[in-house]
This record gives structure tokens, sequence and C-alpha cells, in this order.
């Protein structure tokens, strides 16, 4: 079955006002499969997917863009990452059995949520704003722009468990069209339905909503899921740890595991790879007889 991932910039000649839309099938699915997610995460970590892929496009990162809601619920963490290539990755933290109809407050508690913009080249640049209890993910999204970018931005995302999508529109700077642009695209968005966000294709959605202006759509760009993490990185961590951390662990199992949260990809260094790895860093010197 040909997968639907797909993100389609937009723009509305003569008037203040640009956009995405966004599909994510095959990038959502890989997610999903890597930890036995509750189904209401299920939609949450999709929701929060299709909102990276938007807010990427939109910010022409070079870099990667990170989202996170923390809070004391039962929800812990949800990350998502997604690069300028428009790869993407994601994974949360729960404790306990979550109810398949708590809302995003009941999985939150009191907490917050970030994003975080790491270029490739540059200072990391990161921005918070607290949750409001009641507000969607949607919302505490659109609150954050208006804080911190102070920029009229609305969303509309779903997902289902199989598919996820999402819509933006965002105003542009005063003296780019007609002024009244602005809230006559806003008033046609409204009416999107979640069915249509997940099912149909996006430029049959955009004829739909906005059939009576006129719309230039770009060349689509296609999300997919990909995991940063390798056996150097992890090396990398473990060097940063210590010796002394990384050897008591050696003496208590034998071996040293770590698993990627995100790709659930396990790990393993023993008393060899271990002693490799703090080579020529004034640490340890190579045992012959380890060999």
């Amino acid at each position: 079955m040909k997968m639907k991932d797909s993100l389609e910039r937009f723009l509305f000649d003569g008037l203040p006002v640009r956009g995405e839309i966004v599909q994510l099938d095959g990038t959502y699915k890989e997610v999903l499969t890597r930890h036995p997610y509750p189904p209401v995460l299920q939609k949450r970590i999709g929701e929060l997917l299709a909102a990276a892929a938007l807010l990427t496009a939109t910010i022409k990162l070079d870099g990667t863009l990170v989202m996170q809601l923390r809070g004391n619920g039962p929800l812990k963490m949800l990350v998502v990452e997604c690069t300028s290539e428009m790869t993407m990755r994601a994974t949360a933290r729960w404790e306990g059995l979550i109810s398949s109809d708590a809302t995003l407050a009941e999985l939150i508690g009191q907490g917050q949520f970030s994003i975080m913009i790491d270029p490739q080249d540059g200072e990391t640049w990161q921005g918070v704003v607290g949750f409001e209890k009641g507000q969607s993910v949607a919302e505490i999204i659109e609150n954050y722009m208006q804080r911190s970018e102070q920029l009229d931005t609305s969303i509309w995302l779903a997902a289902d468990g199989e598919m996820a999508g999402g819509l933006l529109i965002q105003k542009l700077p005063e003296g780019q069209g007609d002024a009244d642009g602005w809230d006559r695209v806003s008033a046609l968005s409204q009416t999107i339905q979640n069915e249509e966000l997940l099912t149909l294709p996006l430029r049959e959605t955009l004829y739909r909503l906005y059939n009576e202006e006129k719309v230039r759509i770009f060349d689509p760009v296609f999300p997919s899921f990909a995991c940063t993490c390798s056996r150097e990185r992890v090396g990398g961590m473990l060097k940063m740890l210590g010796k002394a951390e990384i050897e008591g662990l050696l003496a208590e199992h034998g071996h040293v595991d770590v698993g990627c949260e995100f790709c659930n990809e396990k790990y393993q260094f023993d008393q060899v790879d271990v002693t490799q790895l703090f080579i020529g860093h004034g640490i340890t010197e190579v045992n012959p007889q380890l060999h």
C-alpha cells in the first residue's frame, strides 16, 4: 500500500496569509510500532507529529525542531523531533493505565510546552509556555506562537492511530494584500473536518476550503521516519558518564545495555567495547588478556 506522507505549502495571492497542510501515514505508523503506546497517547503523538512538520515548514529551519510536552500526570513526557529534511521521530513516557477517553489536561496535570530550535549553524534556542487547563495540542501551539513569535497562527490537528494530519495558516506582516483576507481565510479554515484531514488528498482538501480564493501551491515535500541514534553516539554518551560509572555497571552486569527511546534500538557494550571507548582519552590501557 502506498504511503501518503506529504506536506504542501500554499500562499494566497493578494491576501496576507500563508499556510501548510500535512498528512502522515508511514511516518506516524513507524513511531507507533516502537513502543506499546496506549490509544489516547497514540492520538496525542500523531497531533504533535503533524504540528512539528507544519512548524518546521513554516520557519524554514536548517537544523532540527524539537517539541516537548512535560507534566506531572500519567503522561510524563512527549517529545517530537523534525529536521529540515522532514525526517521525524517521537517518543513518550507514561505511568500506569491510561483511560482511552482521558483529556489532555488529565494526561499532563501541571506541565509545560517547549520548542527548541537547534540549527546546523548558530546557537540553540528554546522557548517555553505553561500548559493551561482545557487546551488542546493545537491551542497550546497557537498560544506559544502568539506569545513568543507575535504571529497570528491557527492550527487544526487530527490523528486516529492510523493517520495524522494538520492544517496551519499564518498571517503575514501588515501591508501584504487585502487587510480583510486573514479574517476571510480563517473563517473558511474553521470548516475543516478531522475526516478531511485524515482521508482526503491534500489538494482536494485545499480546493474544498479555498476554491473561491486564488491559491498558489508549491512543490510538496515528503516527511519520513528516521532516527539519529547510532552506536557511535551511544558510545560518546557512555564516555561522558565516565570510566568509574561504566566500570561499575560492567562489574555488576558483565555488560552495559543502552536502548534508544525513540526507535527502541538496543546497543550492548562489553568489557572489550568499553576499553576501546576510552583508548586515547588518558583513562585506561588495553589489557591484552581481554582479547
